[in-house]
């Protein structure tokens, strides 16, 4: 697997996750990318790692699933966290972050050795105020249709990969040293 400087630094945040199938993809979308740090906040009573559908849609990402801590609140999941971005499908909100914004400001946080946490809300309310409050920067993925929000495990998926890319354009930036 690619390890770049960003991935030891970031985590994962699902708070409330309700759907299994969810929880699994996430765990998935992050391997992909080679993230595996994975916490989830108070998920539903299905959307625990061990239940079935989870371990069937985290296809090669078990680890991902297995290590993955369940908290009581978003609180917790930050506790050790210098800089958190919480998603948001909300329009007409100003200084949000594109998913590719993000992704930048986040390896160049990463490269001063700051700890990062990307937070996706639940996926039938997103997050909760208090948690949009509580976070250092809100990021929201662009989309051309009329919806209000891509499922959970896409949305981890596209943030996954613009992190990703973002950290190789870094790394070939900083003279291509392999870290």
């Amino acid at each position: 697997m690619l390890e770049l400087q960003i991935h030891p630094l970031l985590r994962f945040v699902l708070v409330r996750p309700h759907y299994p199938e969810n929880v699994g993809a996430a765990a998935r979308a992050m391997k992909t990318m080679g993230f595996t740090r994975l916490v989830l906040v108070k998920p539903g009573k299905m959307a625990q790692p061990g239940h079935v559908m989870a371990v069937k849609m985290a296809v090669k990402s078990l680890d991902v699933l297995e290590e993955a801590p369940v908290v009581a609140d978003v609180a917790s999941a930050l506790v050790d966290v210098d800089f958190s971005y919480a998603t948001t499908a909300r329009r007409g909100v100003s200084g949000v972050f594109t998913a590719r914004q993000a992704a930048r400001d986040a390896v160049e946080r990463a490269g001063r050795g700051e700890r990062l946490a990307f937070v996706f809300g639940n996926e039938k309310t997103g997050l909760a105020e208090e948690d949009l409050l509580g976070a250092h920067a809100r990021m929201r993925i662009p989309m051309a249709a009329d919806q209000p929000s891509i499922n959970l495990g896409q949305a981890v998926q596209v943030t996954a990969y613009e992190l990703f890319i973002a950290a190789l354009e870094a790394r070939e930036r900083d003279g291509g040293a392999r870290e």
